[in-house]
């Protein structure tokens, strides 16, 4: 595979950090067997069929922002859904990480550096969407490879779109690269509404369902019609349009968008048997090239692992951070498979006298006793092993894939959207596929509450329970508040639904974005 070459994205100044060159970056995912590129001409690009494809390849590497920078899936990303949300804890020392504090207990403002580095990640990633965009149709190659190259680009856009609109609410809407005398414009730099946003979403994804292929007759990682379909069923979620939520989730469930199907051990989703399975409906591509690098998301591994703590005396795993809740622990059923396959849980210290066994991970690695670790509990499916799985040793990229939509939650959008809709048969028959993998008995006859406890454990620490709990309280107000207050935090309604617009984009914009209700 080839090495990752990381691309200048020039930024000007202005609410979205607009990156307008034309620089690419190629990847050492499977599926992106392209050679270095520079920066591409628009004569190359109306003379070389290949570099529309390479553009589009551009657009699925900036998937990789994170570390303490720009940041689409990283440590940011984490902290804004995961320990946002009562699946998890900061984690790591009490003081460490003062901006992930703010978020873990809802005290943080509008100068939060975190807030900040999502916002220049998603639009930076949105930029290069739209340079792709601007560019794929001067191609020669012919129509249906352009539309399916569209089709790729504007499912990326609307998901990095779907993400900012749940994090932020109403944000600028970059629907095309701006001349350079619209960069400072107030169309560029004002909120459009969250409806907007979403509509936008909504015919992104919409494009994308008409003219991507069906899994199997694209290459492998790339986006497909199934994906297209799942992501659009999950915006309509959102948007309590129950009956287009069913009927797109019923097509992939129906096997018309392809061959999809739970993965038989839910712990080896996470591990590289599972990568890119019969569960996968979409996942972030990464890999190992021939030169031994690493492709992956900065940090997204090692900011979650295992950290030496007490006694110390051996190499720890990580940061310390994302640490499963007592909450999500008790969340369970008693038997639920699901519960080992996600938290790694640190064996307490033997008694005096007594030799601790300590951890045993599935690859073998040994964590210490209880003493020796600064926390009891951390996420397994961000584990990736150093001795069983591929990588180059560079534990800052090590290269796992993060899995954005499994087959298992198409089965749950269903089920909820068909109960919504008076499916109640419909409903009752995905829930327990889910449940049936998990170990678990049948629900004759599933409650919505039911349905959403199910979303908690089957998909927890999969960075959607935030989004999730704000959604539920909108179809069912007086739930959000308590389930907080038992974490000990407190949830202001009309507030903490959305993370404050950052401070330094309100200033690039010379006052052009307003702030969220709160902040």
């Amino acid at each position: 595979m080839s090495p990752i070459i990381p691309s200048t994205l020039l930024r000007r100044t202005g609410t979205a950090a607009l990156a307008l060159t034309l620089a690419l970056t190629s990847g050492c995912k499977d599926f992106l067997e392209v050679a270095p590129q520079g920066q591409l001409s628009e004569d190359a690009i109306r003379t070389d069929p290949t570099a529309a494809q390479k553009l589009v390849d551009g657009v699925y590497n900036v998937m990789y922002l994170g570390g303490f920078g720009p940041d689409v899936h990283g440590l940011q990303y984490i902290i804004l859904t995961d320990i946002a949300s009562d699946d998890a804890d900061k984690g790591s020392t009490p003081t460490d990480y003062a901006d992930a504090i703010g978020v873990d207990n809802f005290t943080l403002t509008s100068t939060n550096g975190t807030i900040n580095n999502s916002w220049n990640g998603y639009f930076q990633a949105i930029s290069r969407a739209n340079q792709a965009l601007d560019k794929i149709p001067l191609s020669p190659a012919p129509e249906a490879t352009k539309n399916r190259l569209l089709g790729e680009v504007r499912f990326l856009r609307g998901y990095f779109y779907f993400n900012l609109v749940r994090l932020f609410g109403g944000v600028p809407k970059l629907d095309r690269v701006p001349a350079t005398s619209e960069i400072n414009s107030p169309e560029f730099q004002k909120r459009a509404t969250a409806a907007d946003i979403y509509q936008f979403i909504v015919s992104d994804l919409q494009f994308a369902v008409d003219n991507l292929p069906l899994k199997g007759a694209t290459q492998t990682g790339r986006v497909t019609k199934a994906a297209a379909q799942g992501m659009l069923a999950k915006v309509y979620l959102y948007q309590k349009n129950y009956q287009k939520a069913y009927e797109l989730t019923n097509e992939i469930i129906t096997g018309k968008s392809g061959a999809y199907a739970l993965y038989p051990n839910y712990a080896d989703i996470w591990r590289t048997p599972g990568a890119n399975s019969s569960e996968s409906v979409f996942e972030v591509q990464t890999g190992v090239n021939a030169s031994c690098n690493n492709s992956a998301v900065e940090l997204y591994v090692v900011c979650q692992g295992p950290r030496s703590g007490g006694k110390g005396g051996w190499a720890d795993l990580g940061f310390g951070f994302n640490t499963p809740t007592t909450a999500l622990v008790n969340a369970y059923e008693p038997n639920d498979l699901r519960k080992a396959g996600s938290i790694i849980f640190i064996n307490p210290t033997a008694p005096a006298g007594q030799r601790s066994t300590g951890t045993v991970l599935w690859d073998g690695f040994r964590v210490p006793s209880q003493d020796s670790v600064q926390g009891s509990r951390y996420s397994y499916k961000a584990y990736h092993s150093r001795t069983k799985e591929p990588n180059c040793g560079n534990n800052d990229y090590l290269p796992k894939n993060i899995r954005v939509l499994r087959y298992a939650e198409v089965l749950l959008i269903n089920a909820e959207a068909a109960l919504q809709i008076g499916n109640a048969s419909t409903a009752a028959t995905n829930l327990n596929l889910v449940r049936a993998r998990a170990g678990l008995a049948p629900i004759a006859a599933p409650t919505l509450q039911q349905i959403w406890q199910e979303r908690r454990v089957e998909l927890a620490l999969e960075h959607d329970r935030f989004f999730d709990l704000v959604r539920q309280e909108s179809v069912q107000p007086g739930r959000i508040v308590p389930i907080f207050a038992a974490q000990g935090k407190t949830f202001t309604k009309g507030k903490n639904e959305l993370f404050p617009i950052p401070q330094a984009q309100i200033d690039l914009s010379g006052g052009q974005l307003t702030q969220n209700p709160g902040y």
